[in-house]
Order: structure tokens, then C-alpha cells, then sequence
């Protein structure tokens, strides 16, 4: 039909633009301090494209004098810092990670347990986190406190992870689910594109946080009660049915079968459930948006992450009070079984509203993740593009954007699934180097201001528990995990070419300065004019439709 078409010519067309923008920011790196040529740049783009909306860090600082300076605004209160780390946490983990957690830990009262354990583990992390947050108020989660902490080099290898393949593996596998109930009945009784079917809820998302702050907070405040709305909705029958005596599923629930089960798995049972916790990072992105961030940022994450540790325990209890571990393992769809089972009637609207909560945990990544990378353009670290900021809406755009293009290569990848553990291992690496330079930074500056600190055992515990669980998964999924080292390693030359350029002949730099101005000049010129008249046509014809 008109508007399959349509969708499918967008999709095809604009993200190929992204993808040439991204592949000359490469191109771009070399510039990153060469602000006249950034200058330059975004003048002939307003030039091209009746006037930008963008300013440089350069124009910022002249426009630290005038009454309205362009900076980000703290927007963010208690009630959506509690929903951005909530409508992060759960998303499709805790729908599919079940799953693993039971098939890598052995049996129900040890899945149980991890699940447990995963929730006590990420929340140390979280009152850890809340302790760096507070005493560096800047946005940008991990990359600022390894720069804080642990120099330069560290910080830049985890934005790097981010941007390559951490966020758009991420993204590319939490949009499936929503992006799936959205487009399917444009092609029924056609099944519809898989691609086509993850951009969706990716696009979506993007446009809501380019449009504005406000806009983003207000739909992850909705996102988070419709999925605390779902996970009441599997707690509730499911906690009748056991206080009814349906106890069965329990009984022998700690019996291993050792042919099946070793130890070495159980690091990727907690790469599951920890999986299904990631997010409770998200607000520490996004400091400078808090309002009163010594206040609002602990108690947020305190109030979220138990809210999110005691639901996810409470519903995993229901799913094994209506399934036996065996039947759990042979779903595809772990709520949507449970919801047959035990809510008849209302089993259809399950679905649904499992894609509005990938949908939530979507929002914040692309809400988040972008702070980071246009923290790492103000410090230097990543193309300047990245920092200018929308004059009047007040958002990253050029950070939100230019995420789109690694998402697609992750789209087109297909293989989703085995990506968490893909992603996992840099993830909690990271994590764990930034909660030991936490224990640096105390002990080079023991004086330094610190409005919310963290017992000293709080964070050595959190931090072995993560190197421990790094270095198991090396051994328990060398493939995997190897292919995130070597990815992550592969920033370090890009580090010494392209931050560090003491190397570098001038002349050789200015060369790649002035390459770089050439194709994203002609890049918007020539294909991204044009393509926004077409965008604009198909806009109209849809509106007529």
C-alpha cells in the first residue's frame, strides 16, 4: 500500500545520507580542534539550508555575556529522573532474559537467586554512580568519570565502545519488539520487513529527542507507568496463584543436573540478568539536566532501583508459578506464554504492552547516550560537530542524529541475540574501571567535595564482583568477548592519531581539515537538500492519505 511504500522509500534513502555523514566524521577526527574550519562548515551548511539552528562551542563562549546563553537546561526533576532510570532498567530484558538466566544457572532456585543478586549488584553500582555524579556535576556518565579519574585514554576507549557497537546493538535489539506490533499490520498478510520493522521505533524515538527536553521527559514518564502498569499485570495473578497453593513449579527448585550444568556458565546467567538491569546509568549521562542534582540523583536512583529489584524478583516468582523451568526454556515469548496461561482474556494486550516498554527503554538510551558524545566533543575527544547544541530547542541534535547510522549496520547485521554478550563485556568493564578510579580519586583527593559518599566496602565489593565477572566470561565465551576486546582496542590508535597529533605534520592535518570541510559541505549540499524536498513530498502525500 501508499504508506508501506512510503515508509520503505524513507528508509532506504535517508539513512544512506547518515551513513556517508558518519563514515566522513572518521574523516573529521582529524579536525576536532580546528574550530575556524568547524566555523566555516556550519556557515556554508546555514548558507545551504536556510539558516541553522546550531551554534559551535566557540559561539557558545562569546554568548556567555548575553541574558540567554545556549547551554543544556535543567529540566529534569525527581519524577523523571525516577522515570529515565526506570523506563531504561526495563525494557525487553526482563520479557527475554529469563530465558538465560534459567538455562545458564541450572534450575529455578538458583535463576532466582541471580536475579536477586543482579538487582543487589547493579544497585551498588547505581548508589556508586551517585556518589560520581554528585561530586563531578557534568553529563556524560562513564566517559566523564574515567576522564576525571583515570586520564584521558580510558575515557576515550569507552566512548568509542559506545559509539561503535555498545548503543546501536543496544538499540537495534530493544527495537525489535515494538517496532514489530507497529508496521506488521501495514503489510498483513504479508510478514513485514525486519529492518523496516526495528527503524520504526528508532526513528520514532530520535525525533522525539531532537524535538525537545521536555518532550523526552514527558514521554518517559508516561513509557514508565505503562510498564510498571505490565509488570503489575504479571505480579498480581501470578502472586494469587501461589498464595492459592500453586506451589508445584517450587518443589526440588535447587537440583543441578550436573550433565547440563558447570560453573562456567554462571557468568553468563549474570550477564543476563544484569543485562535486563542496565540503565540504571542513565541519569549520570544527563547531569547538567537535574535540578538539584545532589538531592534528586541518589534519592532517584535509590527509589528506582529497589522499585525495579522487587518487581523483577516478583516476576519471575509469577512466570515459574504458571511454567515449569522446561516450558519456560522452550518459549519464545516468555510474557506472552504467561499472559495465555494466566490472563485468558486480557492475553492479547500483553504484547503490546511489552513493545511500549522496549519502546521506554529506546527513549532513554537515545536520551542519554547522545550527552555523552556531545560531552566528548566539549572535552575534545570527539568531532566538534557533536557539541553544537539546537539554538531554540535546546538538545544535542547533530549527537541524536548521527547515532542512526551505526544502528543500521547493527540492523543489517541480523544476528541480534548473540550481541548481549557482545556488548556486555565492554559495558561492565568499563563500569568496573570507573568505580576503581572512584577509589583513586578518594584516595589522591581525600579532601574533595563529595555531598553523597558511598561506604568504602560498597564499592571494592561492586567493583571485583565486575572484574570477576569480566574475566569468567573471557573463559566462558572467548568468541564474543575476544570480538568486543579486539573493538574496543581498536580505538587506540584512532586515540594516538587523532587526539594525540603531536605526530601528525601540520601541513597533514590541515589537509584532512580541509577534505573533511569538502565532503560534509557537498554531502548537505548535494543529497541532503534534496532528500528533505523529497521527505517533504511524501509528508504531504501521507497527510492527503
Amino acid at each position: 500500500n501508499s504508506l508501506g511504500t512510503a515508509l520503505v522509500y524513507y528508509f532506504i534513502f535517508t539513512p544512506s545520507i547518515h551513513t556517508i555523514i558518519a563514515f566522513n566524521l572518521f574523516v573529521f577526527f582529524f579536525s576536532t580542534s580546528d574550530q575556524v574550519d568547524l566555523q566555516r562548515f556550519c556557515q556554508t551548511m546555514s548558507e545551504s539550508m536556510g539558516g541553522s539552528q546550531h551554534e559551535t562551542v566557540a559561539e557558545r563562549v562569546e554568548d556567555k555575556g548575553k541574558d540567554e546563553g545556549v547551554h543544556l537546561r535543567r529540566k529534569i526533576t525527581l519524577l523523571p529522573a525516577v522515570s529515565f532510570i526506570i523506563g531504561s532498567v526495563v525494557g525487553s530484558g526482563i520479557f527475554i532474559a529469563p530465558k538465560g538466566v534459567l538455562m545458564n544457572s541450572g534450575n529455578v532456585g538458583l535463576s532466582l537467586l541471580v536475579w536477586a543478586l543482579c538487582g543487589v549488584l547493579s544497585t551498588f553500582g547505581a548508589l556508586c554512580y551517585a556518589e560520581l555524579g554528585t561530586s563531578f556535576k557534568k553529563s556524560g556518565g562513564h566517559y566523564t568519570y574515567l576522564l576525571e579519574t583515570l586520564g584521558p585514554l580510558p575515557a576515550f576507549l569507552r566512548l568509542w565502545a559506545e559509539f561503535i557497537f555498545i548503543r546501536p546493538a543496544v538499540a537495534s535489539y530493544v527495537s525489535l519488539a515494538f517496532g514489530r506490533y507497529v508496521v506488521e499490520p501495514l503489510y498483513m498478510p504479508c510478514p513485514a520487513p525486519p529492518a523496516l520493522v526495528k527503524l520504526v521505533s528508532i526513528l520514532g524515538v530520535m525525533a522525539v529527542n531532537c524535538w525537545s527536553v521536555s518532550l523526552a521527559s514527558r514521554t518517559q514518564v508516561t513509557l514508565t507507568f505503562i510498564k510498571i502498569f505490565a509488570l503489575a499485570l504479571i505480579i498480581v495473578p501470578g502472586i494469587m496463584a501461589l498464595a492459592q497453593g500453586q506451589t508445584e513449579n517450587f518443589q526440588n527448585a535447587f537440583d543441578i543436573d550436573t550433565e547440563s550444568f558447570t560453573v562456567s556458565k554462571l557468568p553468563l546467567a549474570f550477564y543476563s540478568g544484569l543485562y535486563a538491569y542496565g540503565g540504571w546509568f542513565t541519569l549520570n549521562y544527563v547531569t547538567e539536566e537535574v535540578v538539584n542534582p545532589n538531592r534528586n540523583i541518589p534519592l532517584a536512583i535509590a527509589l528506582s532501583m529497589i522499585t525495579v529489584t522487587v518487581c523483577y524478583v516478583l516476576v519471575n516468582v509469577a512466570y515459574y508459578t504458571m511454567m515449569t523451568g522446561a516450558e519456560l526454556l522452550m518459549s519464545e515469548a516468555v510474557a506472552v506464554t504467561f499472559a495465555s496461561r494466566a490472563l485468558q482474556g486480557m492475553a492479547s494486550g500483553v504484547p503490546i504492552l511489552v513493545s511500549l516498554s522496549c519502546l521506554g527503554a529506546l527513549n532513554g538510551g537515545f536520551f542519554g547516550v547522545p550527552r555523552m558524545l556531545f560531552v566528548g566533543a566539549r572535552e575534545g575527544h570527539w568531532p566538534a560537530l557533536f557539541s553544537m547544541i539546537h539554538l531554540r530547542r535546546k538538545t544535542p541534535l547533530p549527537a541524536v542524529l548521527l547515532l542512526y547510522p551505526l544502528v543500521l549496520v547493527m540492523v543489517a547485521r541480523g544476528e541480534i541475540f548473540q550481541l548481549i554478550n557482545f556488548a556486555s563485556f565492554s559495558r561492565w568493564f568499563f563500569i568496573a574501571l570507573a568505580t576503581l578510579g572512584l577509589l583513586v580519586h578518594r584516595y589522591r583527593f581525600p579532601h574533595y567535595p563529595r555531598p553523597f559518599k558511598v561506604p568504602f566496602a560498597l564499592i571494592v565489593i561492586f567493583t571485583v564482583v565486575c572484574f570477576c565477572i569480566v574475566g569468567m566470561s573471557l573463559y566462558s565465551d572467548p568468541w564474543n568477548t575476544g570480538g568486543s576486546c579486539a573493538l574496543t582496542l581498536s580505538g587506540v590508535p584512532v586515540y594516538y592519531l587523532a587526539i594525540k597529533r603531536s605526530y601528525i605534520p601540520a601541513q597533514w592535518r590541515k589537509a584532512f581539515s580541509e577534505l573533511s570541510l569538502y565532503f560534509l559541505n557537498q554531502i548537505y549540499v548535494l543529497l541532503l537538500i534534496p532528500t528533505a524536498s523529497y521527505c517533504s513530498k511524501i509528508s504531504r502525500s501521507l497527510s492527503a492519505i
